[in-house]
């Protein structure tokens, strides 16, 4: 089920809404974990059996945490390890790993697996597993005590509003509101302007940019223009569908009462990729720097070990956004970037340029990186990146795709998408506090935006499939 439907919108919501409201407090956490299995099961019922399963081994294993002897406590850890990363190297990589082996290595029999890339991923399997292995972790460190509630910690590891895509969040976030929240009038009213926010990012700029970037990325042949203007399209796409669904998620949980983390904070206008991964997918990042790089030494060691942590865990990161070898690719471009960046920090040759040039400069090396992880093989994001420097003048194929991708209507997307990146916008701002007028415009969004919904075939998030 996707946010951005009629199903969700006019049936899933209200009745979710209308029941919790309805329903006195102590049983409100049942009805969330009730209505949560319900969304998750709603494409494919047999996956809420893996979604129960990590919950409950997870629970159970930390319930057992306190008191266990050191070497007790281990084995918990490594039980909820392996049953979580376990699940997700089966959906998510078992094929990839199959089809290495056979192109790689020519192991013997390795073919007779291909049948395992065609298992369909589980929804949001790829944040739900480091969501409630952060519990685990957190309770294995003495940082929390471990919840004695199972219908709490199950409202907290399925909660249908960061379930599919995000935002991660630790259990000592939501803890106190799991346990004793007071909804009020003023939380609910503010998480729904941000979700209309969030509602208006992906129908109304993500899914028009996602069409040219098809447009460009699917066409047997590209001019250089056209290459442009639709690898501008796929950088928009994939930020404001993102961020389009961590806003409704965040507005929906504070419909509920509950207050998530923010996901993203203007990555595009970071000024180098170090601000670049502190802007973007927040929660994810700090996720990885808890549980990943500091355990393998963060920054305790010297300079070129930390930049080859530094590499190691991007293309880690790389292979956690999907099972082909772009990813792999893409994880480690960055973590190349970023570790050449850290060595010359020293230096200060980035603060010499001014700020507006060092974040074009950023932009352009992020959206340009954007080929590989959009590109579905790489021989593919070669011939884009050709096109990018190509020919400037269409010829057979490359004209009809030039009538396609660069139009009036495109280019004016691509400058309204600009103008909402760089012109200031802050959703907490337009959204925070009571006003006639602001209300005004986002009833008026909305409606634009129901529209916009009526008009569109329903397409899922991005980040559903990562």
């Amino acid at each position: 089920m996707v946010f951005s439907t009629p199903i969700f919108l006019y049936g899933f919501l209200p009745l979710m809404l209308a029941v919790y409201y309805l329903l006195p407090r102590p049983v409100r956490n049942g009805w969330l974990v009730a209505g949560s299995y319900f969304f998750y099961g709603w494409g494919n019922p047999l996956y809420i059996l893996l979604l129960l399963f990590s919950t409950l081994l997870d629970f159970a294993c930390a319930l057992s945490m306190p008191g266990a002897g050191r070497r007790t406590r281990r084995i918990l850890l490594l039980a909820s390890l392996l049953g979580n990363l376990g699940l997700l190297a089966f959906f998510k990589y078992s094929g990839f790993l199959a089809r290495a082996a056979h192109d790689l290595a020519g192991i013997p029999g390795s073919e007779t697996l291909s049948w395992l890339g065609t298992i369909a991923l589980p929804l949001g399997i790829s944040f739900y597993t480091l969501q409630s292995l952060s519990y685990t972790m957190d309770v294995y460190r003495g940082e929390i005590r471990p919840t004695r509630r199972f219908v709490d910690f199950a409202a907290y590891a399925a909660f249908f509003p960061q379930l599919a895509a995000g935002p991660i969040v630790r259990y000592s976030q939501l803890a106190a509101d799991l346990r004793q929240r007071r909804e009020s009038r003023r939380q609910f009213t503010d998480g729904t302007g941000i979700f209309i926010i969030g509602l208006a990012k992906k129908l109304l700029l993500a899914n028009p940019c996602g069409v040219l970037a098809d447009q460009a990325f699917g066409a047997a042949e590209l001019d250089m223009p056209s290459a442009w203007i639709g690898l501008f399209a796929y950088s928009f796409q994939i930020y404001y569908d993102f961020s389009g669904y961590s806003e409704m998620a965040i507005g929906l949980g504070m419909m509920f009462g509950f207050t998530l983390p923010a996901n993203f904070r203007a990555p595009y206008r970071a000024t180098s990729l170090r601000d670049f991964w502190r802007r973007w997918h927040i929660t994810l990042g700090s996720w990885v720097r808890d549980y990943l790089y500091i355990p393998l030494g963060g920054n305790r060691s010297g300079r070129w070990r930390t930049a080859g942590t530094i590499i190691l865990v991007m293309v880690l990161f790389g292979l956690w956004h999907g099972a082909a070898w772009q990813f792999l690719i893409w994880g480690g471009v960055h973590g190349l970037l970023l570790a050449a960046e850290r060595l010359a920090r020293p230096l200060g040759l980035g603060k010499r340029l001014p700020t507006v040039l060092r974040a074009g400069l950023t932009f352009l090396v992020i959206t340009l990186a954007w080929v590989v992880f959009r590109a579905d093989s790489l021989g593919e994001a070669g011939r884009y990146y050709a096109s990018l420097v190509g020919n400037p003048a269409p010829e057979g194929a490359a004209w009809w795709t030039r009538q396609l991708v660069v139009g009036p209507e495109g280019l004016v997307l691509l400058l309204l998408a600009a103008l909402v990146t760089w012109g200031g916008f802050s959703t907490s701002r337009f959204v925070t506090g009571p006003s006639p007028v602001r209300w005004v415009g986002l009833t008026i969004l909305f409606w634009i935006c129901l529209v916009a919904m009526g008009a569109q075939a329903g397409k899922p998030f991005l980040y559903y499939v990562f």
